[in-house]
């Protein structure tokens, strides 16, 4: 599909925004080889990662929750972030303002260069307890089976939002004051599904601002878009930010 008119017009957006926000999910990291939670490559020994991603799992059994995400931590050392995770280092540089937001627990867009990152579901890189108020990065080494607290003996859980649990209120306030002042707003990889992350966008284009999906295939979102780029992001990104350089 040729999507240069449309690379054309968001380029010209960018270079006049005074302030861009985009949102990342799910798709910009499979891209670098992660499994996403949804879809046949999300099931990990046969059980839907949704069902293990719970408080209530971890409840009942802990030492099974940190199988899964020993898994995920191994999944994320493998992997490298992409072209698509590098040009949105380089679109922050190349516009007046800009803010990341990501449901990706992942970091990758930190190892690409990314500052000041809003994660709307947390990391995988650190760890709490769930008792005390002990926290510790760990980076993505695999960790025991049986993680315990060092100051209290306690549970360690990783700090990633779980199914059934709120996401972190000062995230989401800056989440959702980027979407209501940015100029342009682009929705990237994500499935337009997970609220309320979803509602960004809305409110975005509710405030006046240009609202851009870039995906793998299109979404609920795609017909309130006023640019839609559908194929890999990995691809479309560079293009858009070459092209935002070229003016």
């Amino acid at each position: 599909m040729d999507h240069s008119a449309a690379i054309d017009a968001l380029a010209a957006h960018l270079r006049d925004a005074q302030f861009v926000c985009a949102l990342t999910g799910a798709g910009i990291s499979a891209e670098s080889g992660l499994a996403t939670f949804r879809g046949p490559d999300g099931l990990w020994k046969g059980r839907d990662p949704t069902e293990v991603a719970t408080p209530e799992a971890f409840a009942a059994d802990p030492r099974g929750v940190w199988e899964f995400y020993n898994w995920r931590l191994r999944q994320a050392a493998k992997v490298e972030p992409n072209a698509g995770h590098f040009a949105l280092v380089r679109l922050a540089e190349r516009v007046a303002g800009f803010g990341l937001v990501t449901q990706n627990v992942d970091r990758l867009h930190q190892r690409a260069g990314s500052r000041d990152v809003v994660e709307l579901h947390g990391n995988i890189d650190e760890v709490r307890c769930i008792s005390c108020p002990f926290s510790e990065t760990v980076g993505r080494r695999e960790l025991p089976a049986e993680p315990r607290c060092p100051n209290c003996g306690d549970w360690l859980r990783p700090c990633v939002v779980w199914f059934n649990e709120l996401l972190p209120p000062d995230a989401v306030r800056r989440a959702a004051a980027w979407a209501r002042e940015c100029d342009v707003f682009i929705s990237i990889g994500t499935s337009g599904l997970v609220w309320p992350a979803a509602q960004f966008a809305y409110d975005a284009k509710s405030n006046g601002a240009t609202l851009v999906e870039i995906n793998l295939e299109p979404t609920p979102l795609t017909p309130h878009a006023d640019v839609a780029l559908h194929g890999k992001c990995g691809e479309l990104l560079p293009t858009v930010v070459a092209r935002l350089e070229a003016l």
